[in-house]
Order: structure tokens, then C-alpha cells, then sequence
């Protein structure tokens, strides 16, 4: 089939060329010119494993292309999809000034029959709303189809080629045909559904999937005050089928670009309606607070932090990108910042992103490595599991330390790693084996 994305973020970048490793003739669409001349040359804007090579092999093959003409783009196409961002209002509502300007601008393109669908995260209703837009700018047939996605950052390719399941929203036979036939290649798990519960699926999710994150943190912080292990615990549920063991993990709270705008949104969403979505508040109220957890931390191993220079590990809010947005460690290195602290921080692909944040604090050093951040420092924070911290040399990490402090907001360490160390160790919801610490006993007993 031909197919069109209009925008190159996440969503639009990674679904096209993955369409066009299925075999699609794919079109990438956008208005910023230089993103598409570095597309174009193979540069990607983006970081996802796997996918500089996927846009390699198919703009080769000639299955691939990168453009800024919309029109003739629309028009070349089957089926056009609309992946322009959705940004959080200060209202907590979804922007939807790129969605209905991205309509006007397929609308006035169109020269016949084609098939819009949205996979941007918009508010359930707005697929009528483009509807009404393209209806009253074109004399030409359509039909609007709401496919949601959803991909995980750091995974973004490997789930747009096996995915879960696709939902297709839409009140057409012949767009649910058609878009049926299209993912036959990735998977059979295809819901066919009316277009509002697709949008609200999509929101659904995200939220529960927020709420098991939410609920694991809060179970971790009383794991940490009655002595159990809250990996035990998270482990034991998760041989539950009817809980299973995803999004169990404790740490310091989810981010980047989809949880926490999506929650707000589906909030918004319910108070549209007049109804006060109580559970969610909570959901979104333990993740704000949780982050701060590791300041109080460091407050207990070091009291005032005025003067003392903590490393931070980590700054994406996940391994495997370079997407800094809501990531924890923005909330966290300011607050040091405001107590007085210097910060020395690496991360090993998001800290050019990262510090575009922080250009103005001279107070933030920007590490080349992980034992450079480490080197010197009063504490260190882990905050992003990434691989290459797991595999970390813990003796000649604490060697580097002014103090062996280490505050693990990802619970990466075990505690075999951690016996033959002198650390001053602190994990989320593990209280046990910070008593594994001779430093800690030493500091105690005084």
C-alpha cells in the first residue's frame, strides 16, 4: 500500500519505517525542513535501537522517502496518517492546535477518495472533530479511523513489528478492511471497535499502566518502614495472572512523554464530563512525590546538602533513549541545586538533551563517563537503569568516592554485588540490605 505520516516524531518516525520494512511504499511527512534534510541523509533525530538502520536499508530499497510537500504526498496515498504531537496545555488538556491544522492541510490536498487515520493521543471525540474539518474543506470521499499507538521508548520498533494488538476505530467497512489487511503482517490480535472507544483504549491503558507503577511505589515505601522486600513482594504478585509481573517494578517514578501527559489528559477528560476521576489524582499525586524520595536520602546520609557534590547516573527517563521529557532527574538535580549542592552528571546517550535544561547553571558538570561523575562525589544517585551501570565495578566505584554513598532509585544492585563493599547503600523498598553496609553500622554506632 502507499501510506503517508505526517510528522516525524516518535510515533510517525518509527511507524513509517516500520510499515516500509513490511514491504509499504512510505512517505514521511514534515514541515521542518531540516529535520527532513537530515533524514534524508540517514541522520536520525531521534535515538531507538535499531532504527538508523531500518531507515538505511528501506531508503535504499526505495520503499522510503522524506519530504516536506504534503500535498503531493496526500495525494500519492492510500492511507494518510496523522502523528503531529499532543501537547499538555497548562490546563492538563491535550493541544490539539497541530491535529486540526494537520486536517485543514490534508483536507485542501486531497484529490479523491482516502483513508485519515489519527495516531496521535487525542481526547475521545476529536476524530469527529477532524471529521467535521476535512467534511467542510473537501468535495472528496473519506473516512477517519482512530489507530492508537502503543510503543515503548527504547523498544519503539520491535513493538510497531510485533505489537501486542492493533485497534481499529472506525465506522467504515471499507477503512476496516483495508487497515486490517495492512496489519495482517504484524499480528492477528486485531480489534476492530467504534472510533471513541479507540481513543478512550489508548488512554485507558496508559492510565492503568500508570496506576500499577503508582501503586508498586507506594507498596515499596511501606515495604521500606515494616522490613519486607518489596521485589519479593512485587515477584509473588506478578505469578497472579489476573496481576502479572509488568510495570511492578519500584524505583522513583514513571516519565517521558506519554504517562504523565496522558494522565493528565484523561483527568481533564472526566472533569469535561463532570466526573472527578479520584483514583487517577492519586496515581499522578504518588509520582510527583515519589522522585523526592531520593532527596530525603541524601538528607539522611548527609544532612544538609549545602557544599556536597552529588553524582547523578542517569538522566532519560529510561534506558535505551535520548528522551529527557518529565524525566525524573530534571525535578531531582534542581532541587540539589536549590540546596546548596554541586551536581556532576552523565548519562550515556540523553545528556546533550538533558543539559539544554540546565545551560544556565555553571554548577552542573556534564561527565564524559560514569566513573568521571562518580569521582570525588560526597553521594551518587542511579536514577535510569541503564545496562552499562549494572555492570559497573562497585570496589573501584567506591574507590573514586569521596564517601561510599549510594542511593539506588532503580533497585540495579544485588545483594551479592553489594556484600564485600563498604557502601552506604539505599534502595527503594529493599531496607534489608542497606543493613548489609559496614560503612552505615560504622556511621550508626557512633
Amino acid at each position: 500500500m502507499k501510506l503517508t505520516f505526517i510528522g516525524t516524531g516518535y510515533v510517525g518516525l518509527v511507524s513509517g519505517v516500520c510499515f516500509s520494512e513490511i514491504g509499504n511504499q512510505v512517505t514521511c511527512v514534515d514541515k521542518d525542513l531540516a529535520k527532513i534534510e537530515r533524514l534524508k541523509k540517514g541522520d536520525v533525530p531521534i535515538y531507538e535501537p535499531g532504527l538508523k538502520e531500518l531507515i538505511e536499508k528501506n531508503t535504499s530499497l526505495g520503499n522510503l522517502s522524506f519530504t516536506s510537500d504534503l500535498t503531493s504526498s496526500v495525494q500519492n496515498a492510500d492511507i494518510v496518517f496523522i502523528c503531529v504531537g499532543t501537547p499538555s496545555l497548562p490546563s492538563g488538556e491535550a493541544n490539539l492546535e497541530y491535529v486540526e491544522q494537520v486536517a485543514q492541510d490534508i483536507a485542501l490536498a486531497m484529490d479523491g477518495y482516502k483513508i485519515v487515520v489519527t495516531k496521535s493521543t487525542v481526547p475521545v471525540g476529536t476524530n469527529d472533530k477532524i471529521k467535521k474539518i476535512i467534511g467542510q474543506l473537501t468535495p472528496h470521499p473519506f473516512d477517519i479511523v482512530s489507530i492508537p499507538e502503543f510503543l515503548r521508548e527504547g523498544s519503539a520498533v520491535k513493538d510497531t513489528l510485533n505489537p501486542d494488538r492493533i485497534i481499529i476505530g472506525t465506522a467504515s467497512e471499507r477503512a476496516a478492511a483495508a487497515l486490517t489487511e495492512l496489519h495482517k503482517p504484524l499480528t492477528d490480535e486485531i480489534m476492530v471497535t467504534e472510533v471513541r472507544s479507540a481513543e478512550m483504549i489508548k488512554y485507558a491503558s496508559n492510565a492503568f499502566l500508570a496506576t500499577k507503577i503508582s501503586f508498586i511505589n507506594e507498596i515499596a515505601n511501606i515495604c521500606e518502614k515494616v522490613g519486607a522486600d518489596v521485589t519479593h513482594v512485587a515477584k509473588g504478585m506478578g505469578y497472579d495472572n489476573r496481576i502479572g509481573s509488568s510495570f511492578l517494578q519500584a524505583g522513583i517514578g514513571y516519565g517521558g512523554s506519554c504517562f504523565p501527559k496522558d494522565t493528565h489528559a484523561l483527568i481533564q477528560i472526566a472533569g469535561n464530563v463532570d466526573y472527578e476521576f479520584k483514583l487517577l489524582k492519586s496515581v499522578v499525586e504518588v509520582n510527583n512525590d515519589q522522585r523526592f524520595n531520593i532527596i530525603a536520602k541524601l538528607n539522611h546520609s548527609l544532612g544538609d546538602l549545602q557544599g556536597k557534590t552529588i553524582g547523578i547516573w542517569g538522566l532519560a527517563f529510561k534506558p535505551n533513549t535520548d528522551d529527557v521529557r518529565e524525566a525524573p532527574a530534571l525535578d531531582i538535580i534542581k532541587t540539589l541545586l536549590d540546596e546548596g549542592a554541586t551536581v556532576k552528571a552523565y548519562d550515556p546517550i540523553a545528556t546533550e538533551n538533558f543539559r539544554h535544561f540546565f545551560r544556565d547553571e555553571a554548577v552542573v558538570q556534564w561527565s564524559e563517563d560514569a566513573l568521571e561523575a562518580a569521582e570525588s562525589c560526597d553521594a551518587l544517585c542511579l536514577l535510569t537503569d541503564w545496562a552499562e551501570f549494572k555492570q559497573v565495578d562497585l570496589a573501584k566505584l567506591g574507590s573514586v568516592m569521596k564517601q561510599p554513598i549510594l542511593i539506588d532509585g532503580r533497585n540495579v544492585y544485588s545483594r551479592d554485588q553489594l556484600a564485600d563493599t563498604n557502601f552506604q547503600y539505599y534502595s527503594i523498598g529493599r531496607p534489608q540490605l542497606e543493613s548489609l553496609s559496614p560503612f552505615r553500622k560504622s556511621v550508626a554506632s557512633d
